[in-house]
């Protein structure tokens, strides 16, 4: 596997849950978490996504509570669909966006989605609640509709996938080593301490997808490997 966009194909026919979180009835299948990254990249592409374009991913719940703040993973699987699917269109993720980052697309909760004023041209995309203003994509809405077939983008390995430089090469190769690391296996449930940052992304949700683990959003409370903020992953 080169690409994160090969981990997904490959990830795709596994059985089991690929994502869960507190308050979720059923999780994502294996099945259902790819092919909504490839819904995801499509619906991307419509709005202008390209090798090289920037879209920046604002992290959190659904419905964010008054004293939340961006980062960390909830409920929604909406941010990890949206900046997987962003990469497999060789475009560059930016996990921290600023509020007025120039950036080909930005999605974000609906009730934060004032708090960023990207510049022109930028499309806006919300998820959780359906966005007030009328130029706002509705994100699950409209990604439920793509066509759920994997880009046909293609992308290297030293293809940028996050702003702070890094590849999908570098990125697979640390998804890989906290595997080994870790002896993390299929079944097993991993979660992200704190904010899904650039160093989380490889240990969080790349390797689980690569073992057949289960990605857990929340609190790291029932997780069997926890991620802390610096990348390590450790037993939960």
């Amino acid at each position: 596997m080169d690409t994160i966009g090969d981990v997904l194909a490959a990830a795709r026919d596994r059985e089991g849950v690929a994502f869960d979180a507190p308050g979720r009835t059923t999780g994502y299948t294996f099945r259902d978490f790819c092919t909504g990254a490839w819904k995801a990249g499509n619906l991307l592409r419509h709005y202008g996504v390209r090798e090289g374009a920037i879209v920046g991913v604002v992290v959190g719940p659904a419905a964010p509570g008054p004293d939340e703040e961006p980062g960390r993973l909830g409920a929604a699987a909406d941010p990890l669909l949206a900046a997987l699917g962003a990469t497999l269109l060789g475009a560059t993720v930016d996990l921290d966006p600023d509020p007025s980052a120039e950036a080909t697309a930005l999605l974000a909760p609906a009730a934060w989605l004032d708090r960023y004023d990207p510049g022109p041209g930028c499309t806006r995309l919300a998820y959780g609640e359906q966005p007030a203003a009328p130029d706002v994509v509705h994100f699950e809405r409209e990604r439920w509709s793509e066509n759920p077939v994997e880009p046909p983008d293609r992308v290297t390995p030293d293809a940028v996938a996050l702003v702070d430089g890094r590849t999908h090469a570098d990125l697979l190769g640390r998804a890989q080593d906290a595997v080994t690391a870790a002896g993390l296996a299929a079944g097993d449930r991993v979660a992200v301490r704190g904010r899904v940052t650039a160093d989380t992304v490889a240990p969080g949700i790349l390797a689980p997808l690569v073992a057949g683990a289960r990605i857990c959003g929340g609190d790291p409370v029932d997780a069997d490997f926890v991620v802390e903020p610096d990348g390590a992953i450790g037993a939960g």
